[in-house]
């Protein structure tokens, strides 16, 4: 098991939040991500610290969540929290942990949640919301008045 799982500021990320710090504002440049996607992170990171017995009744994941929308937003949010969040050497993991991670982390396993139909063997497609539409001039397109 990697021994960097579950930090978050290294000496590395810690000096260069000083260094932009000291720089001009259009000098800074963003800091430099861990992962390069979301899946990345889901392996990396996420699933290895993360372990929770997913036994179909207490918890449910579908071995192939990336065809779950809700899934991939939620592990999105996530990475990008995370991401931002391990730049703050002080309270930044138990903020990614409260804030994030068991919030997103609970809806995810939830028997009920997007993975409701799945099991660890197979994907089964969720039935998705069909809402009639509103009638006409109900949510008028806010982003053309007062233009």
């Amino acid at each position: 098991m990697n021994s960097d799982i579950g930090r978050f500021s290294t000496a590395s990320s810690t000096s260069e939040t000083e260094a932009s710090a000291e720089r001009p504002a259009e000098e800074q440049k963003p800091p430099e991500l861990v992962y390069g996607s979301a899946e990345e992170f889901l392996h990396e990171q996420l699933l290895p610290t993360y372990v929770r017995d997913v036994d179909g009744r207490a918890a449910k994941w579908c071995i192939e969540w990336y065809f779950h929308p809700e899934a991939l937003s939620r592990v999105e949010a996530l990475w990008r929290a995370w991401e931002h969040l391990r730049l703050d050497g002080a309270t930044g993991i138990s903020v990614w942990w409260k804030d994030h991670a068991d919030h997103h982390m609970s809806v995810l396993l939830d028997p009920r949640g997007p993975f409701y139909k799945c099991d660890m063997q197979k994907h089964r497609d969720p039935e998705h919301l069909e809402p009639k539409k509103a009638p006409e001039g109900w949510f008028p397109d806010v982003r053309t008045q007062g233009a």
